[in-house]
């Protein structure tokens, strides 16, 4: 049975606003939260991005069921791992073991900001694996001295610790993700609806590992409005490879001035026909993903789950 999941859309929510979306998505039956993890937004016209990890702990204490997913943190340039050792810990405790820490390689948007550097990305797999291993060895309460190639901890113990080691998923969308993934035992996450991804994860990975996906819907009651506001989902189009490489959300802003509203339209769903998003979310379920969450990119976030109650539950699987 797939697992349902609501977005924290941080770069266009404050934190309070944020807190209050994962209540209301508790109540109305999702299953788990998921949130990004970044320094800056995507667009400068996007209005917020609040830290994820203040939003985490307030979202624990306000809610008593719903998963929590970083979707996801790079644990490696702006963050030392150690740190996310501590956080993921201290999340999980105060989540009762409800938290998954959803790991990736990274954007240039949010690393730079430290003037550490942007290491190539074979590098940065390079650093991801270690981030794990030393983390994973934090885990275990014990006093942990660590010397990688890349990442270093020294004589470091972290003595608040939940009952069980967090769970990792690692962000994949070619090859050498997915076997780092699967390499270190980690669940996987992707936004694309590819079968052939998921199948590849899984013989790498072996059967028994969760897949999260995550499908983007703008939804408005006006149509013509739904697809105007999705343009705030244009720097989507640009794919991975430029996604990872722009400094700014200026330059995003300046790389999607020629995105058309039809390009958009074609990677989200929009307006208040529930058979569009309903296609968009089962292209997802027909990939093999088990866990799949919705960003709701349009304004109307109360009609969303009004939306997602009346007409997209009923008629999805």
């Amino acid at each position: 049975m797939v697992k349902w999941g609501y977005t924290l859309f941080s770069e266009l929510n404050g934190p309070k606003a944020l807190v209050g979306q994962a209540q209301r998505a508790e109540e109305t039956g999702f299953d788990f939260a998921v949130i990004s993890d970044h320094f800056h937004p995507w667009l400068d016209s996007h209005s917020d991005s609040p830290f994820a990890w203040s939003v985490l702990g307030a979202v624990a204490h306000a809610t008593e069921r719903i998963g929590l997913t970083t979707l996801v943190t790079c644990p490696i340039i702006r963050y030392h791992p150690a740190i996310i050792a501590q956080a993921a810990a201290t999340i999980a405790i105060l989540s009762d073991g409800r938290f998954t820490l959803g790991l990736g390689a990274g954007e240039r948007l949010n690393e730079h900001v430290v003037g550490a550097g942007w290491p190539s990305i074979d590098i940065r797999h390079e650093m991801l694996a270690e981030a794990v291993e030393a983390m994973r060895l934090l885990w275990t309460g014990e006093f942990v001295t660590y010397r990688g190639k890349h990442v270093t901890v020294e004589d470091a113990r972290l003595y608040s610790l939940p009952d069980e080691p967090v769970p990792i998923a690692i962000a994949g969308s070619g090859a050498a993700s997915i076997a780092m993934a699967a390499q270190l035992d980690a669940h996987f996450v992707s936004t694309e609806p590819d079968a052939e991804l998921v199948a590849a994860y899984e013989k790498e990975a072996g059967a028994g590992k969760r897949k999260i996906g995550q499908v983007a819907i703008s939804y408005d009651a006006d149509e013509a409005r739904a697809k105007r506001l999705a343009m705030r989902f244009a720097f989507g189009v640009l794919g991975w490879k430029v996604q990872a490489e722009l400094p700014n959300p200026v330059n995003f802003e300046a790389a999607v001035a020629t995105v058309r509203e039809s390009d958009v339209t074609e990677m989200v769903a929009c307006g208040p026909d529930p058979e569009v998003s309903v296609e968009a979310i089962t292209k997802f379920v027909d990939a093999g993903y088990d866990e799949i969450c919705v960003v709701q990119i349009a304004d109307d976030v109360d009609g969303f789950f009004r939306f997602w109650t009346d007409e997209l539950a009923p008629r999805l699987p």
